[in-house]
């Protein structure tokens, strides 16, 4: 399975933020769409960078509440890993792994395509494994 079948069923819709909105900006945004992670744009709409749950906590363990009155700027991940729509979910599950992080966003030429979350790869596998298992059955069945 690629990117783009994840894609074609969960929809390309991403939420993003610009790097001069504060970090208490994000945390609403975060909340009111119940996502892990933005994707940081630039004026152009390009990836500029990516912001978490986890680096809003951080600020918040290391400043206290006036971490949240930080830029996106200030916290976010510059160097983004990407991938492209036609990307494995082996070469994104290997990518997460390596790199720890739980969100890739999907670049189709040079522009935003959408956003793939471990919490996808995982619901896409366990879908893919029920699959397996019920022609097992229906195998076994037939006999």
């Amino acid at each position: 399975m690629s990117v783009a079948q994840i894609l074609a069923e969960k929809g390309r819709t991403v939420v993003t933020i610009g790097s001069e909105a504060t970090l208490a900006e994000a945390v609403e945004l975060l909340t009111r769409h119940r996502i892990g992670a933005l994707v940081v744009v630039d004026p152009s709409g390009a990836v500029g960078g990516i912001v978490s749950e986890r680096d809003v906590v951080r600020a918040v363990g290391q400043l206290g509440m006036e971490g949240l009155n930080q830029t996106v700027a200030d916290r976010m991940t510059r160097k983004v890993a990407t991938c492209t729509p036609t990307a494995s979910l082996q070469e994104l599950m290997t990518m997460m792994t390596e790199g720890k992080f739980r969100h890739v966003p999907v670049v189709e030429d040079g522009s935003l395509g959408g956003m793939v979350s471990i919490g996808d790869i995982v619901k896409h596998r366990l879908a893919e494994m029920e699959a397996e298992s019920q022609a097992l059955r229906d195998y076994i069945g037939a006999a």
